[in-house]
C-alpha cells in the first residue's frame, strides 16, 4: 500500500493546485470583479512570499527529519480551512481578504508538495533511479487524478443545482478530500526518512542538480502561461462555452495514460532522450492552437490530447532525474525541491503578471464581447510566447551532458 497511499496524497496535492491555478483568474475576475491587472499583481505578491518562504520549508523538514508526520498534517488541514474560505468570498470582497487566503493555501500546498517530492528516496522502496522513476510514475499519476477530479468536480456541482457557479460546495469538497486523505496516508510519513549532507550550492552544481532547477524554471513558463489562459482562450477566443471543463479532462486524462509510457521509455532510453521526444510533440501542439479558427472544437481536442501528452513527461521526467542528482549526490533533498517548488511557481506568478495586464492594455474583457486586437493578444500570449518558451527548453535539454541522463 506504500505507492498507492503516495499517489493518494499526490491527488490531494494536485486537486488543490487545479483550483488555484487554472480557476483562480476567472473566479476573482468573474465572481469577485477584480480586475485582470490587479490578480496578476496578487500573484505575483504571493510568490514574493514564496520566495522566502519556500526554501525555509524545505529547511525546516530537513532539520526536523522526525516531523513528517506533523508537516504533512499541518498541509492537509491549511488546504481543509483555506478552500471553504476562498470559495465562499462573493463581489465586494476586499482584496487584502482575498490575499490572506490565498497565502494560508499557497503555504499549505507548498508544504505538501516540498514534503512529497524531498522525501522521494525515504518513500521509494529503495534509493535507486529505477525504483525512484517507478515512485515519480505512480505520484504523477495520483496528481493528474486529481487534476481530473478537480477540473470536472465545479460542473459536476453545477450540475446537481450548486451556486456561484459551483465554486462554494467545491471549496468544501477540496476541504473534505484534505481531511480524508490525510487519514489514509498518515502510515507513509512514519517511515524512517533518509536524509543526506546539508544542501550548497556548490553541491547542487557539483550533483549537475543546479542545471535542472534552471531547466525547471523555464520549462514552467509555457505551461503556466497556458494554465493562466486556459478557460479564457476556450470561452473567449473560441467561442466553445461550456466546453472548458470536458476540455481540461481530456488534456489531464491525455497526460495520466502517458505518464507509465514516458517512465518505462525513461528506464530503457534515457531521461534526456525521453524528453527529447516529448518536447517537440509540446512545441507542435502550440503552432498548431494559433492557426485555430473560431469553433474548432475537434482541433483543439487534438491539441489537448497532444499537449496533454507532452505534460506527462515533463512531470515524471524532470522531478525524477532531479530526486536522482541529489539521491547519487548524498544532498538533503526537501531543502533542493524547496527551490524547485518555488521555480515552478515563480514561472506561474511570471505568466500572469505579464499575460494578464497585456490582456487587459488590449481590452480584453472575460466573458465579454472582445475585439479583433484584443483576441490577437490572447491568442499571441496563449500560443505563439509559449512555444518561444517552449523552443528555449529544448535547447536547454540538448545540452544536457548524456551522463547525468543516464547516470
Amino acid at each position: 500500500m506504500l505507492y498507492p497511499r503516495v499517489s493518494l496524497y499526490a491527488l490531494m496535492l494536485a486537486a488543490a493546485g487545479i483550483p488555484l491555478y487554472i480557476h483562480l483568474p476567472r473566479f476573482a475576475a468573474v465572481n469577485l470583479g477584480i480586475g485582470l491587472g490587479v490578480i496578476g499583481a496578487v500573484l505575483l505578491l504571493i510568490r514574493l512570499v514564496d520566495l522566502v518562504q519556500d526554501p525555509l520549508i524545505g529547511w525546516a523538514i530537513d532539520r526536523w527529519p522526525g516531523g513528517q508526520l506533523l508537516f504533512a498534517a499541518l498541509a492537509a488541514l491549511g488546504l481543509a480551512v483555506g478552500f471553504p474560505l476562498l470559495f465562499t468570498l462573493s463581489e465586494g470582497a476586499s482584496v487584502a481578504s482575498l490575499v490572506a487566503i490565498l497565502i494560508l493555501l499557497f503555504s499549505a500546498y507548498s508544504l505538501g508538495t516540498i514534503l512529497l517530492y524531498g522525501r522521494s528516496a525515504t518513500l521509494a522502496k529503495t534509493p535507486t533511479p529505477s525504483e525512484l522513476m517507478t515512485l515519480a510514475a505512480y505520484r504523477e499519476g495520483g496528481q493528474l487524478t486529481g487534476v481530473i477530479l478537480a477540473a470536472s468536480a465545479p460542473a459536476l456541482f453545477v450540475a446537481f443545482g450548486a451556486q456561484a457557479q459551483g465554486y462554494p460546495a467545491f471549496g468544501l469538497f477540496l476541504g473534505l478530500i484534505a481531511i480524508l486523505t490525510f487519514v489514509l496516508t498518515a502510515p507513509i510519513w512514519r517511515r524512517a526518512p533518509i536524509t543526506g549532507q546539508a544542501l550548497t550550492l556548490a553541491g547542487l552544481g557539483d550533483a549537475g542538480a543546479l542545471r535542472l532547477l534552471v531547466l525547471a524554471l523555464i520549462n514552467s513558463l509555457p505551461v503556466a502561461i497556458t494554465s493562466t489562459l486556459f478557460l479564457f482562450f476556450v470561452e473567449d477566443r473560441l467561442q466553445l462555452p461550456g466546453m472548458a471543463g470536458p476540455l481540461l479532462i481530456l488534456f489531464f486524462l491525455s497526460a495520466g495514460a502517458s505518464v507509465p509510457l514516458w517512465a518505462r521509455l525513461s528506464n530503457r532510453i534515457g531521461p534526456k532522450q525521453t524528453l527529447m521526444i516529448a518536447m517537440p510533440l509540446s512545441i507542435a501542439a502550440f503552432v498548431s492552437a494559433a492557426t485555430l479558427s473560431t469553433g474548432s472544437l475537434a482541433g483543439f481536442a487534438l491539441i489537448c490530447i497532444a499537449s496533454g501528452a507532452a505534460l506527462g513527461a515533463d512531470m515524471v521526467v524532470l522531478p525524477a532525474m532531479f530526486s536522482v542528482a541529489l539521491t547519487r549526490a548524498g544532498l538533503n533533498a526537501s531543502a533542493a525541491f524547496g527551490i524547485w517548488s518555488f521555480a515552478g511557481k515563480l514561472g506561474l506568478a511570471l505568466a500572469a503578471f505579464f499575460t494578464l495586464p497585456l490582456l487587459e492594455r488590449s481590452g480584453f474583457t472575460p466573458g465579454q464581447a472582445n475585439s479583433a486586437e484584443a483576441l490577437r493578444t490572447l491568442n499571441l500570449a496563449y500560443a505563439i510566447l509559449p512555444c518561444i518558451l517552449k523552443l528555449g527548453a529544448f535547447g536547454m535539454v540538448l545540452t544536457l551532458p548524456t551522463e547525468v541522463s543516464a547516470k
